[in-house]
């Protein structure tokens, strides 16, 4: 009898231990789908988001490695017949002004109508209350736009996005503006990037009617030290090749200034074929619980030729920065790769 009870014992230490373990590990992805993902983290929890089609979404945990368990809800679905009534694409959650925002392009469900458009929620916990369609952020040319990202720098707010030139899809650029709050932009557009290298152009016979494929798109802010930055996503989605690009600048700097701007001749974060990871890209920056780790949010295939569907997941992974103070994103890992969760 004492030899049962111990053995009992011995094995729900174990298996407590394998738990406990588990606990503080993960692999990618986080989810079996989810494009352009986003995350926020704010009084404890991580708020996730990525490209639902007709929808918007959150995902609320205290542990983003464990999304596949999150609390989920549809927080806004648009009425139909309206502008931005298909193609919601790209979401972001942002607190600002105490109050809860997300940004998304949609359409009509003709892509040429895409642009970006806001909602807000005054309540504590955004998945509770209503989420308040506010209106289409356009700059005064009101042109195609998505994939906008929001940020605050020396108390003024900006937005970032990709967008066409003109009324034709000639290619896609990623500009910047000012925002008079956070749902009003203020003044005309600034371009602060185009495609120029050969990294940036790649496209395939699987989308004949794109013989030149020029992308900047998906642009993500980031800071640090005396620096800022704008990483973005470049060449066909659909393609192999599709990769993370570089822009940065002096902090202090106009950044409606094109010239403040420097664009890096090599993508910072590409493929891994070696590691399984195809197409990374549209990413998104979140802190550890404790601020002291920087993370990086994207997605990826785990085949070649898998394109730009649902099979794209959402993955996480840290990273670091040089001595010069220049992020260090390394490879995509693999998904066998076993990582510890943010730290606490």
């Amino acid at each position: 009898m004492r030899n049962c009870r111990l053995i009992f014992l011995i094995t729900l230490f174990f298996i407590t231990a394998i738990f406990q373990l588990r606990a503080q590990t993960f692999t990618n992805p986080l989810l079996h789908s989810g494009p352009d993902p986003y995350s926020l983290y704010k009084d404890g929890y991580y708020y996730y988001t990525s490209t639902l089609g007709n929808k918007l979404g959150l995902w609320k945990t205290k542990n983003i490695a464990d999304l596949k368990s999150a609390t989920y809800k549809t927080v806004y679905q648009p009425p139909a017949g309206m502008l931005y009534s298909k193609e919601l694409w790209a979401p972001e959650i942002q607190y600002l002004n105490n109050k809860w925002y997300m940004y998304f392009a949609a359409d009509d469900g003709l892509n040429d109508h895409h642009r970006m458009y806001v909602v807000e929620n005054s309540s504590a916990d955004p998945l509770s209350g209503t989420w308040v369609f506010k209106g289409k952020l356009a700059a005064q040319s009101d042109k195609w736009a998505i994939d906008g990202d929001v940020f605050k720098l020396h108390e003024q707010l900006y937005m970032i996005w990709s967008g066409w030139e003109g009324d034709v899809n000639g290619q896609q650029n990623i500009y910047i503006v000012k925002m008079k709050n956070p749902w009003i932009i203020e003044g005309e557009r600034t371009k602060i990037s185009s495609p120029e290298f050969a990294w940036e152009k790649y496209g395939d016979l699987k989308e004949p009617k794109l013989k030149h494929v020029n992308v900047n798109e998906g642009p993500q802010f980031l800071a640090h030290g005396d620096k800022v930055f704008v990483i973005y996503s470049a060449s066909g989605c659909w393609t192999d090749h599709y990769a993370l690009g570089m822009l940065s600048a002096k902090a202090n700097s106009d950044l409606l200034n094109p010239k403040s701007w420097t664009k890096h001749r090599k993508p910072v974060f590409k493929e891994s074929p070696e590691n399984g990871v195809y197409a990374p890209g549209h990413n998104s920056f979140f802190k550890s619980p404790n601020g002291k780790e920087d993370w990086i949010l994207y997605h990826a295939n785990s085949e070649a030729g898998q394109g730009c569907g649902i099979t794209r997941s959402p993955r996480a992974q840290k990273f670091t920065w040089d001595k010069k103070g220049f992020p260090v994103f390394g490879k995509p890992v693999k998904t066998s790769q076993v990582l510890a969760i943010p730290a606490q």
